[in-house]
């Protein structure tokens, strides 16, 4: 089982990316491809989905992602292919927060999704988002923040925030601006 795989992104198709590891091109499914850049390294949370008929990788930028897409294919009904493209034209907080509200007619806007699999999606999952699935801050707001802290300008920051890898640590993130 795999956590995250860093890498190179090779190829950019319409419902996937190539990985390059050490010479090995992971082929992985992800929501928002174009999200990723050619030839850039970067993390990507993964899922492996085995099944005698095949073995797949799912990707994402976030671990939230990747936790919120583990929560949806526990659902009776919703396997990976219908939950990907919840992810894909969804965001994270909307989805829990319809979950939560029990907005029927959001979770029915995604490909596949019918009154039967709205109504399991909230039976199965409502009043356990919140606690598992973290929404966090932006990565780009904290690393703005620890460098106010440190006296540096606005304008100063705005320079160097592109040249920053949104997908290290924060600590990570901060060293690389301060070079």
């Amino acid at each position: 089982m795999y956590s995250y795989i860093k890498g190179i992104v090779t190829l950019i198709e319409s419902n996937y990316i190539v990985l390059d590891n050490n010479g090995i091109g992971y082929l992985i499914y992800t929501p928002n491809p174009y999200s990723f850049k050619e030839n850039e390294e970067t993390l990507v949370w993964i899922y492996q989905n085995i099944r005698e008929d095949e073995m797949t990788l799912y990707g994402f930028k976030t671990k939230e992602e990747k936790d919120l897409f583990l929560k949806l294919i526990e659902v009776k009904g919703l396997g990976c292919k219908m939950a990907l493209p919840m992810l894909a034209t969804g965001s994270i907080s909307g989805i829990v927060d319809a979950i939560e509200r029990e907005n029927i007619l959001y979770l029915k806007k995604f490909p596949k999704i019918g009154d039967k699999v709205a109504k399991q999606i909230i039976l199965d999952l409502k009043g356990k988002l919140n606690n598992n699935i973290t929404i966090s801050k932006d990565s780009n707001e904290e690393v703005i923040e620890a460098l106010k802290g440190l006296g540096y300008k606005q304008a100063d920051i705005v320079k160097v925030l592109p040249k920053v890898n949104s997908n290290e640590t924060l600590e990570q993130q901060i060293k690389e601006a301060l070079k």
